[in-house]
């Protein structure tokens, strides 16, 4: 072969190898991030020289940041990614945010490697959480990473670059999952190893209401959580912490009790305000009335709130001098303004005593001076008992009439029978016990007691004429006088043993015996033939002979009846 042909050869196979390498090069531009020059700013794109055969157009929307402008001008050099080399316009297919993408995955795989933290912007929303800016790479974050606790408004976070976490990339899906939740953990860590390091017992502290429970609040002291009790908010009453606080509101706090075994905080918030009960017992001396507001009603009485953080209780059993076992719900109402009387003081315990009634009439001291013992009233049965009867009274009170006071003549079992609960009843009025607050009735005693009068003219030692009404075994019921009931004991028939028989007797039999014994209560005699005897013969002992006579009883009392004889004759 020639000289010519080969040098020509030669030439053919250099220009292919450099045609090769050319179009290898240009292929290389496609998928890979280059250097442009800005020629032109047209309408709302700019014309870029990568140093292709075309320029390539990029929208002015990718050459600023998410929610951000940015200042271009021809001539400004920028990065930029060429996905064709030709589209079918014949320019470059060139894009800004993928070239800005490119670039921030690089730097975010390195701090992903190093647990390193990212800037970001939060600037969209998305079902389930919110896209972030990551310097050009977009990353989800999902709502729970957030914040520590549930946000309700995202607005003040958006636009503002501020630190996260990256969680989770995938490079090849073009996935980012970041956490503002992460970093804020970390920072609150460091914050509360710091503050708890200085915590001391008495320092006052300013934070932030965190939540609201029905026992208290948690603050939040910048790291750390403090419980805030329901009773140490403030010294006056509260019976929900949300009637005086609320989430998110700011409050100064002293630490009352800090634990550091279990890195338990307890705060107060009245600590800070002075005691209320400071010289109580010289503001409420025990005796003076005042004006007071129901707080609170229990099964037991009612709180009085005498001034902000000062309670006194009225018990039940003083509120009213008239309505017994009622609840104190039926007599006052919370919120009512109320009239007390203070009635104990105990600084030490923070305890006040009040009253309600006090500050009314008495109706018992009322009544008394009104309707005096033996006043004869009318009133309506209230109640019916096993011991009596209920009745009404003027001054809204009960008297009671007692099961022994209802009948002369009937037990106070059978007489009970005959009354009925509404009915209206006579009575008397027998006592009034103020300090118990009592007053004793009597129906019987508006008549002469029969009892009373059967018994004119007889007392203890009387001897009478008895009528045998019933043969006991150990005695005999008798009656005196046809009204008067008696008894004499088996051993009281006679003095001699054989005749103390009670089958001597029969019933409607006359006996004489003498009275040993009158039970008014009772309305009983106890009877003793007995002791007849006995008296009879000492006074024929005292008419007819001595022991020095050396007379015999025989004789004695043969004398007595002869001359018992003597003078019938």
């Amino acid at each position: 072969m020639s000289t010519k042909h080969t040098q020509e050869g030669a030439k053919k196979e250099s220009f292919a190898a450099l045609l090769e390498e050319s179009l290898k090069n240009m292929d290389s531009f496609e998928g890979s991030v280059v250097r442009g020059r800005i020629v032109a700013i047209e309408n709302d794109s700019a014309l870029i020289d990568v140093g292709l055969k075309s320029e390539g157009r990029i929208s002015l929307k990718e050459f600023g940041r998410a929610g951000e402008g940015e200042e271009l001008k021809v001539g400004d050099e920028v990065d930029v990614y060429v996905e064709r080399m030709e589209d079918r316009n014949g320019e470059a297919m060139l894009s800004r945010e993928k070239a800005r993408r490119e670039e921030a995955w690089q730097v975010l795989e390195k701090a992903f490697n190093n647990t390193e933290r990212v800037t970001g912007v939060i600037y969209g929303r998305v079902k389930g959480g919110f896209t972030v800016d990551l310097g050009g790479a977009v990353a989800f974050l999902p709502g729970s990473q957030v914040d520590i606790r549930p946000v309700r408004d995202v607005s003040p976070l958006m636009g503002t670059p501020q630190p996260f976490l990256i969680l989770k990339m995938d490079r090849s899906r073009g996935n980012i999952v970041v956490s503002r939740r992460a970093v804020l953990e970390e920072s609150r860590a460091e914050a509360r190893s710091e503050l708890v390091s200085g915590l001391k017992e008495g320092q006052v502290l300013q934070g932030v209401v965190k939540n609201i429970t029905d026992y208290g609040a948690f603050v939040d002291l910048g790291g750390v959580d403090g419980l805030l009790h329901v009773t140490d908010i403030a010294w006056r009453r509260i019976n929900h912490p949300s009637e005086a606080l609320q989430i998110g509101q700011t409050v100064n706090v002293q630490v009352i009790r800090f634990n550091s075994e279990t890195q338990r905080i307890s705060l107060g918030m009245k600590q800070l305000e002075s005691d209320p009960w400071e010289g109580v017992d010289g503001k409420y001396p025990v005796g003076s009335r005042l004006k007071g507001r129901v707080t609170n009603i229990t099964d037991y009485g009612a709180f009085v709130e005498l001034e902000p953080g000062v309670e006194g209780l009225v018990h039940v059993s003083e509120m009213s001098w008239t309505k017994k076992n009622v609840h104190p719900g039926k007599i006052v109402s919370t919120s009512q303004e109320v009239d007390v009387a203070v009635l104990d003081v105990d600084a030490t315990k923070r305890r006040i005593s009040l009253g309600i009634k006090q500050c009314l009439g008495n109706p018992w001291e009322g009544f008394s001076e009104k309707y005096p013992s033996g006043t004869i009233l009318e009133g309506e049965i209230k109640n019916i008992t096993e011991f009596g009867l209920f009745v009404g009274l003027p001054g809204d009170i009960d008297g009671m009439v007692h099961l022994s006071d209802l009948s002369w003549e009937v037990s106070g079992e059978e007489s009970i029978k005959t009354f009925k609960k509404g009915d209206m009843a006579k009575v008397k009025v027998l006592e009034v016990d103020t300090g118990k607050e009592r007053i004793s009735l009597g129906i019987k005693q508006l008549a002469e007691d029969p009892f009373e009068d059967a018994m004119q003219g007889l007392k203890k030692g009387s001897v009478v004429t008895c009528v045998v009404k019933a043969v006991q075994e150990m005695g005999l019921e008798v009656t005196v006088n046809d009204s008067l009931t008696g008894y004499i004991k088996k051993n009281d028939l006679s003095r001699d043993r054989a005749e103390q028989r009670t089958d001597r007797f029969a019933v409607g039999q006359k006996l004489d015996a003498k009275i040993t014994q009158i039970e008014r209560s009772s309305r009983k005699l106890t009877l003793s033939v007995k002791a007849r005897e006995i008296e009879e013969e000492k006074q024929a002992m005292a008419d007819y002979g001595t022991s020095d006579s050396g007379a015999s009883l025989g004789d004695i009392l043969g004398a007595a009846m002869k001359k018992a004889k003597s003078k019938d004759e």
